[in-house]
């Protein structure tokens, strides 16, 4: 199933059955990728360039993102 949150800038699209939860956005940008925390994911945490990095570094390619 695919969860969209969207920020000011950047939208998150997360397909839960495809995400292998190795964590990496986790580590990587805990501002925007908090498990504690719902909605787990917050775009207005960091900056588009950044979350950018971090999508395309997705293992299981769980994350996609559109820019607005």
């Amino acid at each position: 199933m695919q969860h969209t949150f969207k920020g000011q800038h950047i939208t998150v699209i997360y397909d839960d059955e495809t995400c292998t939860h190795a964590a990496n956005c986790v580590r990587s940008l805990p501002a925007v990728f908090d498990a504690e925390r719902t909605p787990w994911i917050d775009p207005s945490g960091a900056s588009a360039k950044n979350i950018v990095a971090v999508v395309r570094a997705c293992p299981s390619g769980a994350l996609r993102y559109e820019l607005d």
